[in-house]
């Protein structure tokens, strides 16, 4: 029996029983669950979805609407456009110092998740493990599962900065491990890696010959150090598949613009999954793209600088209400403790949205390791993180005050 959407019972089967049970098992996200519930309250302040406030450069939509205007409205090569290619190698060689050749080690796809997703499936045979620091971005665990793979969390810790330590990646490794996911500068932490940092870990990568996958997303919002990409370290290139994008840095989340890097022989095998799918990632958006690598890099240097007085202002603030904050050296998230307040992450995140209408990301959607923190975005104004930090402040005294 089920129940349709007025409410009404009937004698229809339910049609549930017909799904794979990989995807009946997966839960809805934890991060677009909570934020349904501030959906069009404009008292409420919102730090929650990763989000750029800034609207992509005029030149980079100009750039669309005059490639529309031309009549550039069909399909690409399945891999993306060669001048688009070629300018992404461009920029990861100047920026990164990585080479890779633009005709057979690269994928421009729908977003950084399309190349996550298509990584995951190119890789994965059923029963393996795929290796997750957590916290981390919430869909690296379901696209293993759907993909017949076993999501194993490695824990991070706040006195660590979040940083993945080889002790604990080696302590979860066993003989069915097969890929670690990486994201640093990491969503939700706002974690790093520098170069020594990575050494272990790449040393671990190595004698148990694991593939990674770098998600590399917030690379360019990387602020008191330099961005180290791991497939930059000693011998790891090989093995690593890299994935970035124009989401974050260049204020494009819309446009779904991503790429990935690596082995001919994993780029092949990933890019007949993509051309079997989507074909080619939208030659409007692939535009864009280019143009914002050939004349939009001093707007996203500009719009980083901007995160980096907010990270300053959001993490100090938190800190003067009372709430355990670590630098956070990428991304755009604070990424505080809401331990001493007795109140579990899932309860301070609806209680400050009802009482103090400020809606943050509990810390449990993240996964394991989650529980006890608080997901702040700093990607909006300073006049409304300079409010929401007073509306929390008031609402943690209120909590200590019994």
């Amino acid at each position: 029996m089920s129940v349709n959407s007025q409410g009404v019972e009937n004698n229809s089967k339910s049609m549930t029983s017909y799904l794979s049970p990989a995807v009946r098992e997966i839960q809805p996200s934890g991060i677009r669950r909570f934020f349904d519930l501030v959906s069009g309250n404009k008292d409420i302040i919102t730090l929650g979805v990763g989000e750029p406030d800034f609207i992509t450069p005029w030149h980079v939509r100009e750039a669309c609407v005059y490639s529309l205007e031309r009549g550039f409205t069909s399909y690409t090569s399945n891999a993306g456009m060669p001048e688009l290619r070629e300018a992404i190698a461009e920029y990861l060689y100047n920026s990164y110092d990585l080479k890779y050749d633009p005709k057979d080690e690269m994928i421009v796809t729908v977003g950084g998740s399309e190349a996550i997703d298509l990584a995951l499936r190119a890789l994965i045979e059923p029963g393996d493990e795929v290796l997750v620091p957590v916290p981390c971005y919430i869909s690296y665990s379901p696209i293993t599962s759907i993909g017949g793979g076993v999501p194993v969390d490695v824990e991070t810790f706040a006195e660590d900065s979040f940083k993945l330590k080889a002790e604990h990646l080696q302590a979860k490794i066993t003989p069915k491990s097969k890929i670690l996911i990486l994201n640093y500068p990491s969503n939700p932490t706002g974690g790093i890696m520098t170069y020594e940092d990575w050494l272990p870990i790449a040393k671990v990568v190595e004698e148990n010959d694991l593939i990674v996958i770098a998600d590399e997303i917030y690379a360019e919002l990387t602020y008191d150090h330099k961005h180290v990409s791991f497939a930059s370290l000693p011998g790891m290139k090989e093995r690593t598949l890299l994935v970035n994008g124009f989401s974050k840095a260049f204020a494009m989340t819309g446009w779904r613009m991503g790429y990935v890097c690596g082995h001919p022989d994993l780029i092949y095998a990933m890019l007949k999954i993509h051309q079997y799918t989507v074909m080619c990632a939208p030659v409007m958006g692939q535009v864009a793209a280019l143009e914002a690598l050939k004349n939009g890099l001093g707007e996203k240097d500009h719009m980083v600088e901007s995160y980096n007085q907010r990270r300053r202002l959001v993490v100090q603030g938190l800190r003067d209400i009372g709430l355990t904050c670590h630098d956070p050296q990428g991304a755009f998230y604070a990424f505080p403790s809401i331990a001493s307040t007795g109140l579990s992450s899932e309860e301070f995140s609806q209680r400050l949205l009802m009482e103090a209408k400020v809606a943050a990301v509990p810390g449990n959607a993240f996964g394991s390791g989650g529980e006890g923190f608080l997901r702040c975005s700093y990607a909006t104004s300073v006049s409304q993180l300079n409010e929401a930090l007073h509306r929390m402040g008031q609402f943690v005294h209120k909590l200590k005050q019994g």
